[in-house]
């Protein structure tokens, strides 16, 4: 099978969560099975693995992997859904991974709507069954609602914010937005990347799923379980080293224990022949 999509940080990954033969392992962001293949190649235990996402090329692409010969489990809904519905059937894993980036088909292919620099409609959705897009946020949004995810979500200053608000306003007056190309022509280069951002994280309510989603990992983890998660920008890693560092500061009543303190990142090798891995940082604690 091609391969749809690169894992950053793998070896990285590998070293923290330290695979062993026999440990059920929970995929909470599977994609393309770049992690999980290497994973359960060490496992070797599919029957008590779940391999998650939500996005339905992903899940295809799982489950054609998975067809026959292994009885993993694949989920084809968020995180969130998903790690409620594990826990109401009493399951717990002895190796956790989310990997919150999006991934590279989700970028590289143009319908998609997730990339500023190809032409195509403003959808940005990662699960495609739902109704709400990014042409909903562009068109419908009104300007202070528009001005308040640029500064909240893209990290844009107050002016910059503003400014960008006020003109997709005055266009879409106009004409509706239809495409990515419309969008990116509107925006100056230098903020492009953050609006997109912003706007892709509220179509997929990226950060608060990460929030809801934290609480139930202890409970998800067998003890001596360990879970690893993957972020790509400043929003995902504060909700993830706070929430590490609460749970591994309550002393005795700590349930997470930090394996790195500090968040590991991509070597110079990686960065050649992954530049997506740039901005990846990698935490991890396992459950005492």
């Amino acid at each position: 099978m091609e391969e749809h999509h690169k894992p950053v940080l793998l070896s990285e990954v590998l070293q923290v969560l330290d695979p062993k033969p026999g440990e059920s392992y929970l995929d909470l962001t599977a994609g393309y099975a770049g992690h999980a293949s290497a994973i359960l190649d060490v496992t070797r235990n599919y029957k008590e693995s779940c391999l998650v996402d939500r996005d339905d090329y992903a899940v295809s692409i799982l489950r054609e992997k998975y067809s026959m010969s292994e009885s993993v489990e694949i989920l084809h809904m968020d995180f969130y859904d998903a790690a409620l519905q594990l826990l109401q059937c009493g399951k717990t894993f002895d190796i956790i991974l989310a990997d919150f980036g999006v991934s590279s088909p989700q970028l590289d292919l143009a319908q998609r709507g997730f990339s500023f620099s190809q032409d195509g409609p403003l959808d940005m959705r990662m699960d495609r069954r739902q109704d709400f897009s990014a042409a909903d946020i562009v068109n419908r949004y009104s300007e202070r609602e528009l001005v308040e995810i640029f500064e909240k979500y893209g990290e844009m200053s107050p002016g910059s914010s503003r400014k960008v608000a006020r003109e997709i306003v005055l266009l879409r007056r106009k004409k509706k937005f239809e495409t990515t190309s419309e969008l990116a022509a509107l925006v100056n280069r230098e903020h492009r990347a953050q609006v997109f951002q912003a706007i892709r994280i509220v179509v997929n309510d990226e950060l608060g799923l990460i929030e809801k989603t934290l609480p139930l990992i202890p409970k998800l983890l067998k003890l001596g379980g360990r879970v690893a998660i993957i972020t790509f920008h400043s929003l995902e890693d504060r909700l993830v080293k706070d929430y590490f560092k609460q749970e591994s500061s309550l002393g005795e009543e700590s349930e997470l224990k930090l394996i790195n303190k500090k968040p590991i990142t991509a070597e110079h090798l990686e960065l050649v022949s992954n530049p997506r891995a740039r901005s990846a940082k990698l935490r991890a604690a396992c459950k005492s």
